[in-house]
């Protein structure tokens, strides 16, 4: 996951950008303290990549609030993710960005978008169409419910024939699904998209994807 670096503001979390940051900052409810990066909040559960040590995986309950280092933020903006029913407003899209549609082939490893990319910037997608994937398989940009982990695949611990990207012929691949928050690009290069499956011969179906930058 080391391709991205997602905003998602969730539940009970307040994500806050205050100058003078050297790191991102997870702050727990038992009073642990991180410095670090955060990777992801997705799905009731935060991943945070200290600055020494493993990535760390936490329910969204645990986490009393995240401070976002300010020369990325680029400002003092204060979110919150209050709210109920998984509010998402601080995860919305804003207007006046470029767009991008992109076809992503079933059967083709990484589709080009022929979009560059910057070290820091934040993407946006939204995805529709459904891909086959073998005898019987057939699924949206999310991907297989209850996928099982495969080490053969991309992302081998996220759902077989889900959206995908990666920033960069030789780039970590990073996961999209059907999510449409925003997503913070940590390379810079030309961004690929495919589909999260470890055998495409017998693929077919397409997705059809719009970036956002």
């Amino acid at each position: 996951m080391q391709g991205i670096h997602r905003l998602g503001l969730v539940v009970g979390i307040a994500v806050i950008a205050v100058a003078g940051l050297a790191a991102d900052t997870l702050y727990l409810r038992d009073g642990t303290r991180l410095e670090g990066e955060l990777v992801s909040i997705r799905n009731g559960v935060v991943e945070f990549q200290p600055d020494r040590g493993r990535l760390v995986r936490v329910d969204q309950f645990e986490v009393r609030r995240i401070e976002f280092e300010a020369r990325r933020t680029g400002g003092t903006n204060s979110f919150a993710g209050g709210g109920v029913d998984g509010d998402r407003r601080g995860d919305r899209r804003p207007g006046g960005l470029r767009e991008r549609r992109v076809t992503v082939q079933a059967r083709t490893l990484w589709s080009d978008t022929g979009v560059e990319v910057r070290a820091g910037q934040v993407v946006y997608f939204t995805a529709t169409g459904q891909v086959t994937w073998g005898r019987g398989r057939r699924d949206g940009p999310a991907g297989e419910r209850n996928s099982p982990e495969n080490d053969a695949r991309p992302l081998p611990s996220r759902p077989a024939a889900a959206l995908i990207g990666r920033i960069g012929e030789s780039g970590d691949a990073f996961f999209i699904g059907d999510d449409e928050g925003a997503i913070r690009v940590r390379e810079s290069g030309r961004l690929y998209l495919g589909v999260n499956d470890d055998y495409l011969a017998d693929n077919s179906g397409t997705f059809r994807v719009v970036v956002y930058y």
